[in-house]
């Protein structure tokens, strides 16, 4: 039984259906990466994942529960949590302060508090009373990581980790994935840089318009069916 996984999952804004069906599945410690153009729907996957957006209760599951219909604090203390898009940091706080936010409602011991959480990224550490809003992008992305790690997570949910940053940054951002892993956290990665996502991932999920168009592993999927799923062509 894989640790969390969704079954026919929809997902509507209003009137307007933004996932169609979709099945996926993670099992623990695995990293998996979800790829697709901008509006394929990956972001309302992981909204859908962390209880943001409603859903059945049978549609996602985690460690055999039926999770679809809880609110996101009951998700995040079940162990899934999320790295939003655009970090979503709170101005006002200093990056220790930020980092605490993340202890909100947690329920289970690990390996995560403060000083591991420096210790992964030690900047992070050297300006822990410094706003948020002074730190750079990659900064910021890494207080983000830590902020989500500071739940202990089974599951971490990444939504865009690279947007916005420099390469050099993106490079350092990816280079605690195995730490990450080590942690025994399993990651669900959504991604538009395809060849960063195919370099960490164990399982790749393509989207097109609200739906899977592609799995595999990185070793099965060719560049051409992954051009093919990513852009829909025939």
């Amino acid at each position: 039984m894989a640790l969390l996984e969704t079954s026919g999952l929809t997902a509507f804004y209003g009137d307007f259906q933004a996932l169609f069906g979709v099945d996926v599945a993670v099992d623990a410690g695995e990293i998996i990466a979800i790829i697709g153009a901008n509006g394929a729907g990956k972001t309302t996957l992981l909204r859908s994942l962390s209880g943001v957006l409603a859903n059945e209760a049978d549609a996602i599951r985690f460690d055999g529960s039926a999770i679809g219909r809880l609110a996101a604090p009951d998700v995040m203390a079940r162990g899934i949590a999320m790295v939003p898009e655009g970090r979503k940091l709170f101005p006002s706080l200093s990056v220790q302060e930020n980092l605490q936010i993340g202890t909100y409602g947690r329920k289970a011991d690990g390996p995560w508090s403060l000083e591991s959480v420096y210790e992964l990224f030690p900047i992070l550490k050297e300006r822990r009373a410094n706003p948020s809003t002074a730190l750079s992008g990659g900064q910021q992305q890494m207080v983000a990581i830590g902020r989500a790690l500071m739940s202990n997570p089974r599951v971490l949910l990444c939504d865009e980790l690279s947007l916005g940053l420099a390469p050099v940054i993106i490079r350092d951002i990816y280079a605690v994935m195995p730490k990450l892993r080590a942690s025994g956290a399993a990651i669900v990665l959504v991604e538009q840089d395809i060849e960063q996502a195919l370099k960490v991932a164990d399982r790749v999920y393509c989207m097109m318009e609200g739906r899977i168009t592609l799995a595999g592993t990185p070793a099965e999927l060719s560049r051409d069916a992954i051009h093919n799923a990513y852009f829909g062509v025939a």
